[in-house]
């Protein structure tokens, strides 16, 4: 039996390239960095100075009540959330057409509201534990933009929040996937966010010498693939994609940017930071995904690599992309961290964003600062905007997290009305 086919029918993002998603597409088909130094006070003794901030504060979108009722990660997913909500043709609750029963939410985060967690700290040591905020528990909970956007839109078919470090929002479309093929909902917002660019995360990932401190020169410090890449860069950010059924889209006349058609889930149980070198588990959940999606490795076109611009991993996942695809794959891959940074928990959605997108328009964005590349790869990396063959397209998108999670997800250009 075929399953169920699901379709995208709304998109949002706020990220370093822009406040929503066309700004954040036309950022990444024009290569440019949001990658910038940071000139709070606060980065002034840290070895790295260097972060993707987001383009749009995510309190001037806000109403100033409801910014202040939310971490910085939340304030992210809310306003990514509700771009996508309208992007589908939807109304907040009281306007809601779908059956609330039968809509979900499923949005990640890799860290969650680490900000309001450390200040209220900081004011308890200060001030004492009478100071501290009566808001800080919802705030800084993992699930805390998961629980909010389902306020704001009267989803009851569930609300789940997946934790998986940097393959987290990608799970959460899996599991919005699941939601829909197991017949609980017809309806799911899916996606992920991140806000935790502060000394405190900033100095522990330097500590373990994972980051980039091409500190005076930001905008070239992720470089995917390149030889002279040394780590990644924070970013924080936002995406979140509104799917459902086909039969419940074409009911209701919505515009389709194409289909959400599988994904692959495993864990390498090697490492808790480094990936397994030999590529087996990352290639496992592309060919999961492959299979749960009906496609072949032939069918795949494009690939959205995690590609976060470290040593090892860039090396591991072009391994795994020829195993799961072939030696002899056409694939055009690209690494749109080059651009973004890393969003942790966020970077999946947003990369399924521009995977989707990249099929929606038969245009795959570069990967930039690819001025000397990894010899023998065995991957076509598109270090320059590349376009897609006319005709059927599929692609993949790879997240890869500390804890061994890995999640691939697929995506075609089908039913797309637009």
């Amino acid at each position: 039996m075929s399953p169920t086919p699901i379709v995208v029918t709304g998109l949002g993002a706020t990220t370093p390239l822009g406040g929503d998603v066309a700004s954040t597409w036309e950022g990444l088909l024009a290569g440019r960095s949001g990658i910038s130094r940071i000139e709070q006070d606060w980065a002034a003794d840290l070895s790295v100075q260097i972060a993707a901030q987001a383009a749009v504060d995510p309190t001037t979108v806000l109403e100033r009540v409801e910014a202040r009722r939310l971490d910085r990660s939340a304030q992210l997913g809310v306003v990514a959330a509700m771009e996508a909500w309208r992007d589908a043709g939807f109304g907040l609750k009281e306007e809601n057409p779908v059956d609330r029963e039968r809509l979900g939410v499923a949005i990640a985060t890799g860290i969650g509201g680490l900000q309001t967690l450390l200040g209220n700290w900081d004011v308890q040591k200060a001030k004492g534990a009478r100071r501290v905020s009566p808001l800080a528990i919802p705030m800084l909970m993992a699930n805390a933009t998961a629980g909010n956007v389902s306020l704001r839109i009267g989803a009851q078919a569930g609300a789940h929040a997946p934790v998986s470090a940097c393959a987290s929002s990608n799970e959460a479309i899996a599991h919005g996937i699941d939601m829909i093929r197991l017949g609980r909902a017809d309806v799911v917002v899916v996606g992920g966010t991140e806000g935790v660019i502060h000394p405190m995360p900033i100095a522990c990932f330097a500590q373990m010498q994972a980051m980039s401190r091409r500190n005076d020169d930001p905008e070239r410090a992720s470089r995917p693939w390149d030889k002279g890449r040394d780590g990644f860069v924070l970013g924080e950010g936002a995406a979140v994609m509104v799917i459902e059924t086909l039969d419940h889209a074409q009911a209701r006349g919505a515009r389709i940017y194409g289909e959400l058609a599988g994904a692959g889930i495993t864990s390498d149980a090697h490492d808790m930071v480094q990936p397994d070198p030999s590529g087996k588990s990352q290639a496992r959940a592309m060919t999961n995904a492959l299979r749960e999606s009906g496609l072949t490795a032939a069918d795949i076109k494009h690939v959205n690599a995690h590609a976060t611009s470290t040593p090892q991993g860039d090396v591991t996942e072009a391994l795994s992309i020829r195993m799961a695809l072939g030696d002899d794959t056409k694939a055009i891959v690209t690494g749109t961290k080059s651009m973004t940074g890393h969003l942790l928990g966020g970077a999946g959605a947003l990369e399924s964003l521009a995977t989707l997108l990249a099929l929606h328009y038969r245009t795959v964005p570069p990967t930039i600062n690819l001025d000397d590349p990894e010899p023998d790869l065995g991957i076509d990396i598109a270090s320059t905007i590349r376009e897609l063959p006319a005709g059927d397209l599929a692609g993949i998108n790879n997240s890869f997290g500390f804890g061994g999670h890995n999640v691939a997800v697929t995506f075609t250009n089908r039913y797309i009305t637009s």
